[in-house]
């Protein structure tokens, strides 16, 4: 697969160009309840206790929203989330994950107005 854009133009390895044998991206942005204001640090806590473990993640990443000068940067939520999984069914066996399913119950819907989720491979 080749890809073009106004300033690149590169070939992508073949491992890349069928997204049942490429990682898989889960992008998950979060927007806290603003009445609690230890909201992101305690969203951080829970998806690290109960989602960097899960099988299948070969990349976990969570982290506060990073202000940005530049006008083109989303600055309304206060965390993402950017988890790799090592395939397509690995990603569909952590969202029934009974960590997963923990995680939902008692941090995110205890601590979030709005979610917003990005997958692609």
């Amino acid at each position: 697969m080749k890809l073009r854009g106004p300033s690149f133009s590169f070939r992508l390895p073949a491992r890349f160009s069928s997204p049942e044998s490429a990682h898989v991206s889960h992008v998950v942005i979060f927007w806290t309840d603003p009445a609690n204001p230890n909201a992101p640090d305690e969203l951080l806590a829970g998806a690290k206790k109960y989602l960097s473990t899960i099988p299948g993640i070969v990349h976990f990443h969570a982290g506060k929203m990073v202000p940005s000068h530049r006008p083109v940067v989303d600055q309304t939520y206060q965390v993402a989330l950017n988890v790799v999984f090592e395939s397509k069914q690995a990603q569909d066996d952590y969202q029934v994950h009974p960590q997963h399913v923990e995680f939902v119950e008692k941090t995110f819907k205890r601590l979030c107005t709005r979610v917003m989720v990005y997958d692609f491979a």
